[in-house]
């Protein structure tokens, strides 16, 4: 029965695409549409920074869980179907019932949740062209039937097309625009054990900002900034000089666009660490937003080389491309973000996800991915 109703509830899932919903809103009518095909009591939806992993925004319905513990589940420990090995590995969905061959307390994330009266949980990771978006967790009652392997066929068949419409989603207008409001870098202290010693004002300002629902309480427990500290905590001294595993690239709810950088404090003997927020440049984001469009790894370099006002013939020699490929290439980044011209594409890109106060792009493209991990850290 499930079998015959998936090509109808992935064309009902592919329809919200169209719509022109924020992720939030896409995630809420994604979980409505899946309802009457796998039922389930509660759930959570999460945005990751494409380039390191790191959740940059979280939506839970039913089910609630701190910032610190999300990121010690999801970034710390060894469990059964964490988010990244779900992505990573290629097998997208897992239920846990399953995975634990039917003894759920062998789940240290499972023995946690029990108390607040969960049982089994379906989880799955968005991956689309390769890269890694977003996840989602439902949860059914501890006296609820646990999920089949026919739910996780179903999940993972749907996920290419929910994954495609979260990343567009990213990239929506947001609900509630405002003035670009700059509150300065903001930074909050973590022990050598996690816990928070100490959050500046504008730190608290920027948390308030970002996309959580619902919001922390108190503002240290932000989900994204514990993911941000429970990473740079777990990289081991020297293995990364230039601090880029710890980092994430966030949309605030006005779309300002925000880096988190976590690193520990050098001189420190007590292994603080500590995460900085402050205002994304556009060097630092370009890459996201030409990936969230679908864009190839050529089209994203031709992109980046149209936004630095380099004509055809410059871009070919740049990129030891003829003129004509170029050309090509142009034609399908044009159709890809609805563009019909480089002066389009340089506004699609930038003056819709920028206030104009922020700095030019660099005379450098950026690499595709700015970020990058080994395996050993996801």
């Amino acid at each position: 029965m499930a079998g015959t109703l998936v090509p109808r509830v992935r064309d009902d899932i592919e329809r919200l695409r169209g719509h022109g919903l924020t992720w939030v809103d896409y995630s809420a009518a994604v979980a409505d549409v899946l309802a009457p095909l796998i039922p389930f009591d509660g759930y959570c939806c999460h945005t990751v920074d494409p380039g390191t992993i790191l959740f940059t925004g979280s939506v839970n319905r039913g089910v609630g869980c701190s910032g610190s513990w999300l990121a010690h589940h999801e970034y710390v420990i060894e469990d059964v179907n964490k988010w990244s090995f779900l992505a990573r590995s290629g097998r997208i969905a897992g239920a846990t019932s399953i995975d634990t061959h039917g003894v759920l307390s062998r789940s240290i994330r499972h023995q946690s949740q029990e108390a607040s009266g969960f049982g089994d949980e379906l989880r799955v990771s968005f991956v689309v062209d390769g890269v890694y978006w977003g996840a989602a967790g439902f949860l059914r009652g501890a006296d609820e039937p646990w999920f089949t392997e026919a739910d996780v066929r179903t999940l993972v068949a749907l996920a290419p097309s929910i994954g495609a419409g979260l990343r567009r989603a990213l990239l929506a207008r947001p609900s509630m625009p405002g003035a670009s409001v700059d509150h300065g870098p903001g930074v909050v202290v973590f022990d050598a054990d996690g816990r928070p010693e100490s959050i500046s004002g504008a730190a608290e300002r920027w948390i308030g900002e970002l996309v959580e629902e619902p919001p922390p309480n108190p503002p240290s427990e932000s989900k994204t900034v514990q993911a941000v500290a429970a990473r740079a905590r777990a990289i081991a001294p020297g293995t990364d000089p230039l601090e880029l595993a710890a980092r994430a690239r966030v949309r605030t709810r006005s779309g300002t666009w925000l880096l988190l950088y976590g690193t520990r404090l050098s001189g420190d003997a007590g292994g603080r660490t500590a995460v900085i927020i402050h205002p994304a440049t556009p060097q630092d984001v370009a890459p996201v937003i030409a990936l969230a469009y679908g864009l190839t790894e050529r089209e994203c370099h031709v992109a980046m080389q149209c936004v630095q006002g380099r004509v055809t013939k410059e871009i070919a020699r740049e990129l030891s491309l003829s003129p004509y490929t170029v050309q090509d290439h142009l034609k399908s980044i044009f159709d890809k973000t609805g563009v019909r011209s480089r002066g389009e594409l340089v506004g699609q890109i930038f003056l819709d996800h920028y206030a104009t106060r922020w700095e030019a792009p660099a005379t450098a493209a950026p690499d595709l991915l700015v970020f990058d991990i080994s395996p050993d850290q996801a």
